[in-house]
């Protein structure tokens, strides 16, 4: 029963999504996308990190566990609960960086994506506490808590800092700053991965650690695949070939938000000339007599990086759209102002006003009010009077099935 109502909890937590995504669609890409939001993560993970490394402890007010555990000793389901909740609370401490990675990184799925993260967490923390009760001796068999759990938290405090880049790389891609780009990202990554393996050896000492402390033989395995990891990374702050690191695809800036400038892509993705915008790209495929290909993308959607990296870059592929489509990559996040004569107010197709105001806006909506869709990415197959093709499709990870997919478009254009 306890293990019933942990992975309830986790998911209750997830209504207000649901109850908010149907008022308003978009409500989810503006959340994971907001700037104060992933700064504020940004902020806390940081926060967490230094406290993992032992500078200082982080617990929520001792009364709100109070509070909950006071509740635990009602009768039967009602004290079940609220023990399941106190150890969800207690347990904050840990289980913060996670629960909030995972919440700005689903949402751009939607609420049903949280929903299955969240279930999957709650879970995740339940089953244990549930095989230790029907399996009471195998408490006996557990190490005992003390330097190896330190080194844990150690090796989380370094796995948080490269997590709370992500936040700020995705402020920094909205907004355009120039601050995080992708090398300047992966360099920073390399600096932690290193100073991980320096650790996990024993070259630097944090708090609770001393000269001459053993290193076991877990500490040093890990340490290797650290260093691997770090040499990896390398290629990624060049402007080579290899420098698609395609493992990492989703975390790390675009390849054409480079230091190297938008030609860093040329050699390592889709060659054609991408436009941003859809009045001349429609005007293009006219001129050319090529169907016209939408890519509702985001400057800080992971799935769309994964696509434009892994299945993009495939030959078949790639060939196969720079001969026969006219591609438009539309940004649903761009937070650029729209001159001022190009705002306005649009009245959705619910009777619902909605201020048109950036460049994300324009395509948002455009995006929603004609392909009822709101997640991304979402690749759309036109003819030159803007008919669909062939049904729209999202994340496809299968490269053949997208190629298939665009055959298809293709083909139906062609007999028309």
């Amino acid at each position: 029963m306890a293990l019933f109502f942990i992975f309830l909890i986790y998911v209750l937590l997830t209504i207000p999504f649901h109850i908010a995504g149907e008022t308003n669609p978009e409500i989810f890409n503006n959340i994971s996308t907001n700037v104060l939001l992933n700064i504020i993560f940004f902020i806390i993970f940081i926060v967490f990190a230094i406290s993992f490394f032992g500078f200082f402890e982080i617990t929520l007010p001792s009364s709100i566990a109070g509070k909950a555990d006071t509740k635990s000793g009602l009768g039967s389901i009602g004290g079940i609960f609220f023990m399941a909740l106190t150890l969800a609370i207690v347990s904050f401490s840990c289980t913060g960086p996670i629960l909030g990675s995972l919440l700005v990184g689903s949402l751009s799925g939607g609420a049903w994506e949280l929903t299955a993260g969240l279930a999957g967490f709650g879970l995740a923390l339940a089953l244990p506490f549930a095989l230790f009760a029907i399996f009471p001796h195998w408490l006996q068999s557990l190490p005992k808590s003390g330097g190896w759990l330190d080194t844990v938290k150690k090796v989380l405090a370094f796995a948080e800092l490269a997590l709370a880049l992500k936040f700020l790389s995705n402020a920094d891609l909205v907004m355009h700053w120039g601050l995080m780009k992708r090398e300047v990202f992966i360099g920073l990554w390399i600096i932690i991965s290193l100073s991980l393996t320096l650790y996990l050896f024993g070259v630097i000492r944090l708090p609770h650690d001393y000269k001459g402390m053993h290193i076991s033989k877990a500490r040093k395995v890990i340490g290797i695949i650290a260093f691997i990891f770090t040499v990896y990374l390398i290629p990624g702050i060049t402007s080579s070939k290899y420098a698609n690191l395609q493992l990492l695809s989703g975390f790390p800036p675009p390849l054409s938000y480079s230091v190297y400038g938008k030609d860093n892509v040329l050699n390592k993705g889709l060659e054609a000339n991408v436009i941003n915008d859809y009045e001349k790209a429609l005007q293009t495929a006219r001129e050319q007599r090529k169907p016209l290909m939408i890519d509702f993308t985001g400057w800080a959607c992971v799935n769309c990086r994964k696509m434009e990296e892994n299945v993009w870059t495939e030959p078949a592929v790639k060939d196969f759209i720079q001969k026969n489509f006219i591609l438009v990559s539309l940004y649903v996040d761009d937070r650029a102002k729209l001159p001022i004569e190009q705002r306005f107010t649009y009245t959705t197709k619910a009777g619902f006003p909605k201020q048109i105001e950036t460049t994300g806006d324009k395509w948002a909506t455009f995006q929603q009010e004609n392909f009822v869709q709101a997640s991304q990415p979402l690749y759309v197959l036109l003819n030159n009077e803007e008919r669909v093709l062939n049904k729209p499709v999202g994340y496809t990870p299968d490269s053949e099935k997208y190629l298939k997919w665009l055959q298809c478009g293709k083909e139906t254009f062609d007999k028309k």
